[in-house]
């Protein structure tokens, strides 16, 4: 933080900062596991691993105007029956808001931060499963925006029509 009290990036043009702000402060691995459990003996598999892919995005606040961002990566490869690798990711950012409505938070966290941290964290994976041994893994981009507005929408027609909800 500033002296101002403002997260470092946050610096209030021309003295003025009642306008809204939002940023990536940093980005990091929080966490990285690789595993070749049937090395090496699965280099002589005759097919390519099929390959299972989950995702988890979790935001929490951590400061006053800061949240972090982990969007999890877990793959899972398999080749004629056997574990080709395993990797798991926890990929996190911190953003920091600045006069952003309380209501605009989370759309952001959960549509636009992990749409501004999966490239970077396709190629920290990407560099895991080449270093293991194997091709490269490049995951297609995610339209995680979508996949909020989704899940947003699954949930509002989960739940009763009251004032509470925003639906009439």
């Amino acid at each position: 933080m500033d002296e101002q009290g403002l997260p470092q990036g946050f610096e209030a043009p021309n003295g003025d900062d009642a306008g809204p702000a939002a940023g990536m402060i940093s980005q990091y691995v929080k966490d990285l596991s690789f595993e070749n459990p049937n090395a090496p003996a699965i280099y002589q598999a005759q097919t390519a691993p099929g390959i299972d892919v989950q995702f988890n995005i979790s935001a929490a606040q951590v400061g006053e105007e800061v949240h972090e961002l982990t969007l999890k990566i877990e793959v899972r490869a398999e080749s004629e029956g056997k574990t080709a690798f395993i990797v798991d990711l926890s990929y996190a950012g911190l953003f920091g808001f600045r006069n952003v409505p309380a209501d605009q938070i989370q759309p952001f966290m959960l549509g636009e931060a992990p749409r501004l941290l999966f490239p970077f964290a396709r190629r920290v994976l990407a560099d895991a499963v080449r270093d293991g041994g194997f091709p490269p893994l490049m995951l297609e981009p995610i339209d995680f925006a979508q996949l909020y507005l989704q899940q947003a929408d699954a949930q509002a027609g989960a739940q009763p029509n009251t004032p509470e909800t925003g639906h009439a």
